[in-house]
């Protein structure tokens, strides 16, 4: 008989730690920098972790219509599982509540995520200036739940007028803070809305007032002038009163006390104050000791947070300098997007070692404000447009943000197409 004899050989498999990224936020950014990083980064290059406070996303520059009641809250949002790839990205719904850089972790709500790299893409938040009683009394395009907040407040001031014995006309008083996109698109939309909620209601059009308060010179600043006379025109038909050069002072109960210049203060009595007037950054920014202004991080060119290589900055809470004018470009959902394409490729470099990262430049291929349903002005590769052939456009950027995250099943389900 032979007798054999097994010989084992002992093997040593040496797991290697793989790089861990945490994304803040799902806004534009953030889903940007995900949906682009679970395409670029192999399923053994990186662990790629999402946290947000929703289970959504939601197209901040639509918020306007769902405050004004003219497209349905749930058209400006998408589940956010619908666009990422679960088993690349893990998703964690909660709030983050603060950064501690010096031990790589997030401190959540509900618990904490530590990370490798960061990226902070938190949307900003109301910037009130100090100014008394707005945060109690007046209304914010922040996000869907204040949007519906505000389409349902307008409503019932129109249901309810007609069922006084004793009529109270400011509640038909809709005050705007503020004439910048967002203050502009809300009165649009507000100019197509309030005839239905007249005939709806039968309330008289006449005693409904719509007053849009400004403190700057003029309406959007730093917009063709020519444009700007052709929307403040538009929207004066639709029965908006402009108070230009005017500051409001102070929100009450019953309305706003506005001042001009050095003049005598004025009360103007409404039943809806809506302030679209200051966008800071978030605040956990400053919670979190990054050297900030505003909630906003002037970034380095790559993207990071200066003294943090491993930390990157964009959306609302970054800061970016246009050399052009020496001033801060504005937080757009068109340079959060790009800023989100640039953050994935840089992080994606860095799991591979490389050193060299690339600069982030914004290339802005136009701007269009909508003046509502049929109707905006706008410029785009360098031509001035308005009327019908802006608001074209403008839906066509809409659809353009759907589909660079999710692709054209995402468009296909929440996309513009009623485009004339």
């Amino acid at each position: 008989m032979k007798t054999f004899e097994n010989t084992y050989k002992k093997v040593e498999v040496i797991t290697v730690r793989k790089p861990k990224i945490v994304i803040l936020g799902a806004g534009y950014g953030g889903l940007m920098t995900a949906t682009r990083l679970q395409k670029a980064a192999g399923v053994n290059e990186a662990d790629i972790v999402l946290v947000n406070k929703n289970e959504y996303h939601y197209e901040t520059t639509w918020l306007h219509e769902a405050s004004a009641g003219t497209l349905h809250h749930d058209r400006v949002r998408y589940d956010i599982k619908d666009v990422i790839d679960r088993n690349k990205v893990d998703f964690i719904q909660d709030i983050a509540v603060e950064i501690k850089a010096d031990e790589k972790k997030v401190i959540l709500e509900n618990g904490e995520v530590d990370y490798d790299y960061l990226v902070v893409s938190l949307g900003g938040e109301s910037e009130t200036f100090g100014i008394k009683g707005l945060k109690e009394y007046a209304f914010a395009i922040a996000n869907v739940n204040a949007a519906r907040q505000i389409r349902e407040h307008i409503e019932y001031q129109f249901a309810i007028y007609n069922t006084e014995i004793e009529k109270k006309d400011e509640r038909l008083t809709i005050v705007v803070g503020g004439a910048g996109f967002t203050g502009i698109e809300f009165l649009g939309e507000l100019g197509n809305r309030i005839p239905e909620l007249c005939r709806e209601y039968d309330v008289d059009f006449q005693k409904v007032k719509v007053i849009c308060v400004e403190a700057a010179p003029m309406v959007l600043p730093g917009f063709d002038p020519e444009l700007v006379n052709y929307a403040v025109a538009h929207l004066e038909k639709k029965g908006v009163e402009f108070r230009i050069g005017t500051a409001i002072k102070e929100a009450t109960p019953d309305g706003i006390i506005v001042g001009k210049g050095d003049e005598e203060v004025e009360e103007i009595k409404a039943g809806t104050v809506v302030w679209a007037a200051g966008v800071r950054g978030n605040a956990i920014i400053e919670k979190s000791g990054l050297e900030a202004m505003r909630g906003r991080v002037k970034v380095q060119p790559d993207l990071r947070a200066p003294g943090h290589d491993n930390i990157f900055i964009i959306g609302d809470c970054s800061l970016i300098i246009n050399e052009e004018i020496n001033r801060p470009y504005p937080p757009t959902a068109q340079i959060a997007m790009q800023q989100g394409e640039v953050c994935a490729r840089n992080l994606v470099a860095l799991i591979r070692n490389k050193t060299e990262l690339e600069t982030f430049t914004p290339d802005i291929k136009g701007t269009v404000c909508s003046l509502g349903e049929d109707d905006a002005i706008g410029v785009a590769f360098g031509k001035k447009m308005y009327g019908s052939k802006a608001s074209f456009m403008k839906k066509m950027v809409d659809n353009r943000a759907l589909y660079m995250i999710g692709g054209p099943s995402l468009v296909m389900k929440k996309g513009k197409f009623n485009l004339i």
